[in-house]
């Protein structure tokens, strides 16, 4: 039997990750890492560095790479695109489980945020256990979120009092405000669609609070009336985008309270 920790590591500050995350670190011989190219190296460093904080002296364990599988940011059909790529993440993954593991021993899978979260590596670590090649347990560790981050970081509640909030993409959003939806926590905007909703003429007046680099020396915080601070975040998204060839953001956005 093998066994495999899906750990979540939070948003970026190595001090993010939970106590049990760090028991969980302590316990894997070997850590499976996606090589996402040279302009995202800061997100290996990140995890490199979260285990030379918090690994005991004296812990053996050693890394394992391989090439993360590229997307179509833009595809025709995004479902199938995901499909595609998760096929080839677990392809990956097998490999690795395969080749770099003895039985008996532990796996560390590193997770940005948190895995049940908008991410596929729970899906992933089920799909390869439903194949049968291996003999595979595994175990996942909550972390901490880029919603708590940036929750904490502008120093507010996500939720007014009684009132309900969604947590949802870009991609959804853009297709209307939800019906019934005061809050609306965003990810996995790479078009910038609350640009959409800065029209209080058509929309009515609504308020912002984004992240980007949440936890990070690179991070970066603005917060206002939508219609104020759009085109800012806008901008310092592009540049930041540009100046370092990868960028990770999240957003509250909800109508503004006239109570």
């Amino acid at each position: 039997m093998k066994k495999i920790l899906i750990i979540g590591i939070g948003a970026g500050d190595p001090d993010y990750i939970t106590v049990q995350g760090i028991n969980a670190l302590n316990r894997a011989d070997v850590f499976f890492l996606m090589d996402k190219g040279p302009a995202k190296t800061k997100l290996r460093d990140v995890r490199e560095e979260i285990c030379r904080r918090h690994i005991a002296p004296g812990h053996t364990h050693r890394f394992v790479e391989a090439p993360s599988p590229p997307r179509d940011p833009q595809p025709a059909d995004y479902r199938a695109c995901v499909d595609e790529l998760n096929a080839a993440k677990q392809a990956a993954f097998e490999a690795m489980i395969a080749g770099e593991m003895k039985d008996g021993e532990t796996a560390g899978i590193l997770v940005w945020g948190d895995p049940m979260l908008y991410d596929s590596t729970i899906r992933n670590i089920e799909a390869l256990i439903a194949g049968g090649k291996h003999r595979i347990d595994y175990e996942v560790i909550p972390g901490i979120t880029a919603v708590q981050a940036l929750a904490a970081r502008h120093k507010i509640p996500l939720n007014r009092i009684a009132e309900p909030v969604l947590l949802t993409t870009g991609r959804r959003l853009a297709e209307g405000f939800p019906d019934g939806i005061d809050s609306a926590v965003v990810l996995l905007d790479g078009e910038d669609t609350f640009r959409k909703f800065a029209d209080t003429a058509v929309h009515g007046d609504m308020e912002i609070y984004w992240g980007a680099y949440l936890g990070t020396p690179d991070e970066i915080l603005i917060s206002g009336q939508l219609a104020d601070v759009a085109d800012e975040i806008h901008r310092r998204r592009a540049k930041a985008r540009q100046k370092h060839g990868w960028i990770m953001d999240t957003y509250l956005i909800r109508k503004t309270d006239r109570r």
